[in-house]
């Protein structure tokens, strides 16, 4: 695998791995070494969180093997028994699914290699073989967007269609946005779920799955997609069937992508949960604290809002992504 980013600065913590078993190789000139497993480059959203990744890592002057797993699961387990063979100092990765890395995580943890989870979940109910998890709150933003959407038809009669774009089947956020969501709106009889199913995070994918739900569903008022990217792939669908989205249908998203918060602006998205893909400075901080062999906390949050059309207007001149 090839060693990306350019690297400013040296590091030199040393020392064995928090658990005492086999240290890892590092680099000939002292630096550490990271290897991190990327779900894959399926949204803008994935694009930055990539890119924050790369420059933190060089601004830390920590040495990056960077492998990208195409969204699929039995790529990224390969990738990390790559870098368990290459001896790399911390393993970091973003799980395409939840489960399924017990036995590859418990070979990391035997070879005194410290694994921190970024972006999304595992299922394992053995947490020692993981130092941190690093991410949002998926349930709480499906929360919001429900709750968003609850206030925005609050005292309104007759049913209200939502039709659901799912994120990747398996994963954490598909599973939490979904959960949340419906938690929040439950309490409202006249808000129904009528159609859901997955786009796999992808804008072409949306675009394909909204044709087919404006096809068979006579009445949608509401989408609520996972991503920005589902949304703007279904805001083309919508376009195209000669109806106004914003308008005609309601479109709720997450993650407040540049391209998205763009959309919101001009009135074509009207509520973004925002999911900040900028996650690279907090894991470069927590990879120095695990090699060094500092206690971390098990669960990192990154500060999250929302926005609506008045709000990303504001925000957009400045939006780093």
């Amino acid at each position: 695998m090839a060693v990306l980013g350019g690297l400013l600065a040296v590091s030199a913590l040393a020392g064995c791995s928090k658990d005492g078993g086999t240290e890892g190789g590092g680099s000939d000139d002292g630096k550490i070494v990271l290897g991190f497993s990327q779900v894959g480059a399926e949204s803008g959203w994935r694009t930055a969180n990539t890119e924050s990744i790369k420059a933190s890592a060089a601004a830390a002057g920590i040495e990056l093997k960077f492998s990208d797993a195409q969204g699929k699961q039995e790529n990224q387990l390969s990738d990390i028994r790559g870098f368990i063979t290459q001896k790399v100092d911390v393993i970091a990765f973003s799980p395409v699914v939840t489960s399924g890395w017990d036995a590859v995580l418990k070979d990391a943890k035997d070879a005194g290699i410290p694994v921190i989870l970024t972006d999304r979940a595992v299922d394992s109910t053995d947490t020692s073989l993981y130092e941190s998890f690093i991410g949002s709150d998926f349930k709480v933003e499906g929360q919001k967007a429900g709750e968003w959407l609850a206030k925005e038809y609050a005292g309104k009669t007759g049913d209200v269609n939502i039709v659901e774009l799912q994120g990747t089947t398996g994963s954490a956020p598909a599973i939490d946005r979904q959960t949340g969501f419906a938690d929040a709106i439950k309490t409202n009889p006249n808000l129904k779920i009528v159609k859901t199913q997955t786009g796999d995070f992808k804008r072409a994918d949306g675009k394909t799955v909204m044709e087919t739900f404006l096809q068979s569903v006579p009445k949608i008022d509401v989408l609520y997609a996972h991503n920005d990217d589902m949304g703007l792939g279904a805001i083309e669908a919508i376009k195209a069937a000669g109806k106004k989205p914003g308008v005609d249908i309601k479109i709720i998203t997450v993650d407040a992508v540049k391209d998205g918060m763009t959309a919101l602006a001009a009135g074509e998205i009207n509520f973004i949960v925002e999911c900040s893909p900028l996650l690279g400075d907090q894991l470069m901080e927590t990879v120095k604290a695990v090699k060094a062999g500092k206690p971390v906390e098990k669960r990192i949050l990154t500060k999250e809002g929302t926005f609506t059309v008045e709000e990303a207007k504001a925000a957009l001149p400045t939006r780093k992504y």
